[in-house]
């Protein structure tokens, strides 16, 4: 959680972040494993890459450590990809 703690102060300030994200899926445990440079964030997903399985458990983890609700968090590029760009919102209206 501490390594989304900046990002959570700018979702709580704006009401959206976009987050760059890398995961590594397929492995033990969802974990935040560390924070890039270039503020990429580098997240292992337990969850297998085949049929959305991995980005479904991404945007529960995510949504679990911002303290939102899953419907606020969308993968909005790189849904097939290691690299992905996420779009968290602070409320969902609709």
């Amino acid at each position: 959680m501490i390594m989304l703690t900046k990002f959570k102060e700018q979702l709580n300030e704006k009401g959206e972040v976009y987050l760059k994200i890398k995961v590594k899926p397929g492995v033990g445990k969802t974990v935040i494993k560390n924070l890039m440079d270039d503020d990429t964030i580098k997240i292992d997903v337990a969850a297998p890459p085949t049929k959305g399985v991995a980005n479904k458990e991404l945007i529960k983890f995510l949504a679990q450590e911002l303290e939102i609700s899953k419907k606020n968090v969308r993968i909005i590029s790189g849904t097939k990809e290691r690299i992905k760009l996420v779009k968290i919102i602070k409320q969902f209206y609709g």
